[in-house]
């Protein structure tokens, strides 16, 4: 091979690496600029959680949880990449789709950042899918090293790999405490007080699989609703449906199998549920189901409960705030989630034909709100 054609071939071999590089960054967005917050807001802590220093972001040592630091859009599947810094002791985690209201690690997902190199991983390990699911392996660098980490979430698919070795590889619907999880959110970062730094963040979206029917997400919506029975008060502020006085209210569209998904805020002592598989006219229906809401831990059927069939764990909530709330009905089992639990599970529902969804004001000079009221048939 004379000396031009050798030249030429490992020139050509030199660029192979570099262009197969390009090619495998193509299509991604940068999360963070660089130099500041802006596409990100702090959460559940003061604004100095979070702050910018030499190209990272840093969590304030003076800031602890629940304080996190969440991207201002949600994302469903996508293809996320970036790079952490460890040294010494250091806790921290990522968060996908995280819900809007609600507890993080539980109604979403998260990846786990810890600096302790271990031989045999645990469910709070680096790289786990905190705290359900063990990685694989720990590969981890704490000695003030930087750190890759990629995640490639295409539900039901999540993997994971931290300094290019894979340390999860899940399909999330075969894990009974991830299956009900949220599918779509935001991505967002921990603080635990410790000043981890995040670099290079960038995501590419693959394409999505969710396709909801929006219940109520504006005024608007309200035509999709009519009164079953008594004298309830409907309202539709903004994204916020509220609900009081003494009746119920009912969709015009009938479900059967079906998950539902919105935000949930009571005022203190509100009385009230959701009904679904009714036939129409509240607690007088000829057949329906009721979930209780009812925030009182002593009571014969608190919040979450399938009312006169079986009590619910009494959830994890608090008047006048927002919570989580995931009913899933199908064939003869039902499913309640609520703030990221599974409050009941019951599967011994004889009425199987569908019917509408119903909400109730029970109580007289209480109420209730409901944000981002969806169903999916099943």
């Amino acid at each position: 091979m004379g000396d031009v054609s050798r030249r030429g071939f490992l020139g050509a071999a030199g660029m192979a690496p570099a262009m197969m590089a390009a090619e495998d960054e193509a299509g991604f967005t940068p999360l963070f600029d660089g130099k500041s917050l802006r596409g990100w807001s702090v959460r559940e802590g003061p604004e100095t959680a979070f702050f910018v220093d030499d190209g990272s972001i840093v969590v304030h040592h003076g800031s602890n949880f629940p304080s996190w630091l969440r991207h201002g859009r949600q994302f469903e599947n996508f293809d996320l990449r970036g790079e952490f810094f460890l040294k010494g002791w250091m806790d921290s985690g990522i968060y996908l789709h995280a819900p809007e209201h609600g507890r993080n690690p539980w109604v979403g997902f998260e990846v786990k950042i810890f600096h302790q190199e271990e031989e045999a991983p645990k469910s709070n390990s680096c790289g786990s899918i905190f705290p359900v699911v063990a990685p694989k392996v720990v590969k981890v660098r704490n000695k003030g090293e930087w750190n890759t980490f990629r995640i490639v979430f295409d539900w039901p698919s999540l993997k994971v790999w931290m300094n290019d070795a894979q340390v999860q590889d899940l399909d999330v619907e075969s894990v009974p405490e991830l299956k009900y999880r949220l599918r779509k959110g935001y991505i967002g970062l921990e603080s635990l007080s410790y000043p981890i730094r995040y670099r290079n963040l960038r995501i590419k979206e693959l394409p999505a699989k969710e396709s909801w029917e929006m219940l109520y997400g504006s005024p608007a919506d309200l035509d999709k609703w009519y009164v079953t029975e008594g004298k309830p008060v409907m309202e539709g502020l903004g994204d916020v449906m509220r609900l009081e006085g003494l009746g119920h209210i009912g969709t015009k569209a009938q479900y059967k199998d079906f998950e539902l998904h919105c935000y949930i805020r009571t005022s203190r002592w509100q009385n009230g549920g959701v009904l679904f598989r009714t036939s129409g006219g509240g607690t007088r229906a000829k057949r329906s189901y009721e979930i209780q809401l009812h925030n009182v831990e002593g009571a014969h059927y608190p919040t979450g409960s399938l009312y006169h069939f079986k009590r619910s764990i009494y959830p994890r909530i608090a008047d006048e705030q927002w919570w989580p709330f995931q009913l899933i009905a199908k064939g003869r089992e039902v499913v309640v989630r609520i703030n990221g639990e599974n409050v009941l599970e019951y599967d011994q529902l004889e009425n199987v034909d569908e019917g509408h969804i119903e909400l109730q004001a029970h109580q007289a000079g209480t109420w209730a709100e409901y944000r981002d009221l969806k169903i999916k048939k099943l």
